[in-house]
């Protein structure tokens, strides 16, 4: 009986790649051409009034989330190499979020700079705004890791020209070269463990970070996302009415 189902499946499937082979059109493709449509305000200037009226009680709603005012930014702050003030600022609070989430100090904070898509304006600051600063669906990671991994891991942020930190102090050569490494004020200790917080992305050795994969050990809290983090302090914060602010103070200095 096995035998005769498996000589009806094999006829069966014979007669369909057969089917298929003699299958073809007469017709050729003789030439492709493409282009660019630019995607810009052009495209609003009459819009269609059946898709606006489709799209409006969705984008109303959306609106009432997004353009929530959380807090209020002191100063405008960027992001750039080798120290800014907005990656200072998320470093920072990275760290202070594992500090809580650990419920002891930690070393080193770290956020790279190509994960941080736009400025903080001086104002007001909503939801869109985080989102706009921050993106990615990027988790914090906390690393424990021996003094000789820092050590690789600041020749890291070396070569990439810095990125934002919290907690150390780099001075880095215009080659890409660690020049001097403290972590809170003192040198290196090659024995010694040291904590850093993270984001996933860089914790599995992204943008270069080839030391975080040699970390003794790690913990990605579930459902810390960066973004919800930050949201977090300047809600924090503004509850107290505190602004947020932060300022380049010298964590990476580049020696000419």
């Amino acid at each position: 009986m096995k035998r005769l189902i498996f000589r009806i499946l094999s006829r069966g499937i014979m007669a369909v790649a057969l089917l298929l082979a003699s299958c073809h059109s007469s017709y050729q493709v003789t030439r492709v051409e493409g282009g660019r449509i630019s995607v810009d305000s052009t495209w609003d200037a009459v819009p269609d009034a059946e898709a606006m009226a489709l799209l409006a009680p969705y984008k109303k709603q959306i609106d009432s989330v997004m353009c929530r005012v959380i807090g209020t930014a002191e100063v405008s702050m960027d992001r750039f190499r080798p120290e800014s003030p907005l990656s200072n600022l998320i470093a920072d609070v990275l760290r202070e979020d594992a500090m809580e989430v650990q419920g002891m100090p930690v070393d080193m904070g770290m956020i790279n700079i190509g994960g941080i898509r736009s400025s903080l304006a001086e104002g007001a600051i909503t939801i869109e705004n985080i989102f706009e600063v921050l993106p990615f669906e990027n988790s914090l990671c906390i690393l424990s890791m021996k003094g000789n991994a820092m050590k690789l891991l600041f020749e890291n942020i070396a070569a990439r020209g810095g990125e934002g930190v919290s907690g150390v102090k780099l001075e880095i050569s215009k080659d890409g070269k660690v020049l001097r490494a403290l972590i809170g004020g003192k040198p290196i200790e090659d024995d010694r463990t040291y904590t850093v917080a993270t984001v996933d992305y860089l914790a599995d050795g992204n943008d270069g970070m080839i030391a975080f994969m040699q970390a003794d050990k790690r913990e990605c809290p579930k459902g810390a996302t960066v973004r919800g983090i930050f949201t977090k302090y300047v809600e924090k914060n503004s509850a107290v009415g505190k602004k947020i602010t932060s300022h380049i103070e010298g964590r990476v200095i580049v020696k000419k």
